[in-house]
């Protein structure tokens, strides 16, 4: 693993440090802001504590992101309890859970206003875990006969893609291998950009959707009652944290149920019969792995599952991260189109160029890890359109997770803190002129379900 085994853990840490300090509160002091609902109502909330954070998935109608509730802001019943609204498919009903607001002049509660990121640090660290114990426990209690199964299942998608003709892993990963320079950039790629990657955009959305929004802090570039940030608010940045831990979900319970081989460990010498000879006849070479490779400190060792390739969530992540750069909600000042004529009749729309870097990057992320992920051997096409498959389905049903929320509250209750909600705040000045303006690239703000 060699500098990797350093520096990716401490890529991670300076990330989650890093982003708890960019994203403090630096005003504590008046909490009242605005809440938008839609493009033409607004809700005034006196604490940014009121704010519910039990939202389903955004949906774009109106240019903006509605905030069509799946649990909306608790109805407090009297000073311990409140109540939520659940959902499932067509059903709702209403439960009580503990009022946890009884606990914010405490010191941790204090502390998480004052670093609402830490929440967000608790939610990734208590979801990527869960995942990776999983995932440990496949790999703890494997036995000899799921190797075998992977293997078949490995081969079986070789099989499937020669039908489909889409069978191109061989003639990708030799390109790379005729070029080492490039080859020795994209084992590192697919090691070290997953995890620190994810993290580092999971940092940039808060910031750009909660942060940037706060009217009542001044920041470096913005001043005190103004806002920078996207129109979309918290709303998008919780959707996209849920959606990470659905996709989670969906691989861990694909892969214990159909373990898959990856491509490079088709080539193991010691496999003997029919299989163990149609697999190395391929001739995948491991890239990353070998003595010049770029082995990850989260996959050299004991405790990981080799055979989950598929679906792939290194893919699945990136087509996230991608789409959700892609379609962000900017704000009014940042989606001046250009315009232009070329004849008289024929017009033409120009985004600007804070969308196009948008667009340019939220294609070339997953386009490159799809490369990676594909030229290492690590990882088959089939692996990558599974991925993109979990991520559409964790995208769209992303909100089942809120009935979750008052299992949390029973939780901080126990633990004795009040945790902060983000506060969605937009610009009241200039309502009828966005309201009456949006242009098309925000009104696809996000992927239809």
């Amino acid at each position: 693993m060699g500098a990797g085994a350093v520096l990716e853990p401490l890529a991670v840490i300076v990330l989650l440090f890093g982003g708890t300090w960019i994203n403090r509160v630096t005003n504590t002091g008046d909490s009242r802001t605005y809440v938008r609902r839609r493009s033409s109502e607004y809700m005034r909330a006196d604490s940014t504590d009121s704010l519910e954070s039990g939202y389903s998935s955004p949906k774009s109608n109106d240019g903006l992101l509605s905030a069509r509730s799946c649990s909306p802001m608790p109805q407090l019943s009297d000073g311990r309890w409140h109540k939520r609204q659940l959902s499932l498919l067509s059903l709702s009903w209403t439960v009580s859970s503990p009022n946890t607001e009884v606990f914010k002049d405490r010191l941790l509660s204090r502390l998480l206003r004052k670093l609402p990121f830490l929440v967000e640090c608790w939610y990734w660290a208590l979801v990527y875990w869960t995942y990776q114990l999983g995932r440990a426990f496949t790999a703890v209690t494997l036995q000899e006969d799921t190797v075998n199964v992977a293997r078949s299942h490995a081969l079986r998608l070789i099989e499937m893609e020669e039908r489909l003709g889409i069978f191109w892993e061989l003639r990708i990963q030799h390109f790379f291998l005729r070029h080492p320079l490039v080859m020795t950039w994209i084992n590192w790629i697919y090691s070290f950009i997953h995890i620190p990657g994810t993290i580092a955009f999971l940092v940039w959305l808060y910031y750009y959707t909660i942060t940037r929004n706060r009217i009542n802090e001044s920041q470096p570039g913005k001043s005190r009652g103004a806002v920078s940030g996207s129109p979309a608010g918290p709303l998008l940045y919780q959707a996209r944290r849920r959606t990470l831990a659905v996709c989670n979900l969906l691989a861990f319970v694909v892969f214990t149920l159909w373990p898959c081989m990856p491509p490079r460990l088709l080539s193991d010498p010691k496999v003997e019969g029919p299989e163990g000879e149609l697999g190395r006849s391929y001739g995948f070479i491991d890239t990353v792995h070998g003595a010049d490779g770029a082995g990850s400190v989260w996959t050299d060792n004991r405790f990981c599952n080799q055979y989950a390739a598929m679906p792939s969530l290194h893919f699945g992540y990136s087509l996230m991260i991608g789409l959700t750069i892609m379609t962000i909600p900017l704000p009014s000042h940042h989606r001046r189109v250009l315009r232009t004529r070329l004849g008289w009749s024929i017009g033409l729309r120009i985004p600007s160029w804070r969308r196009m870097v948008c667009l340019v990057l939220g294609f070339l992320y997953p386009f490159i890890i799809l490369v990676a992920i594909v030229a290492t051997a690590n990882h088959f096409i089939v692996d990558a359109i599974a991925g993109a498959l979990v991520c559409a389905f964790g995208w769209w049903s992303n909100g089942v997770l809120l009935n979750l929320l008052p299992v949390e509250d029973y939780f901080l209750w126990l633990v004795r803190i009040h945790k902060p909600e983000p506060s969605a705040i937009s610009v009241i000045d200039r309502l009828s002129d966005e309201c009456n303006s949006e242009d098309s690239e925000t009104q696809q703000a996000v992927l239809p379900p």
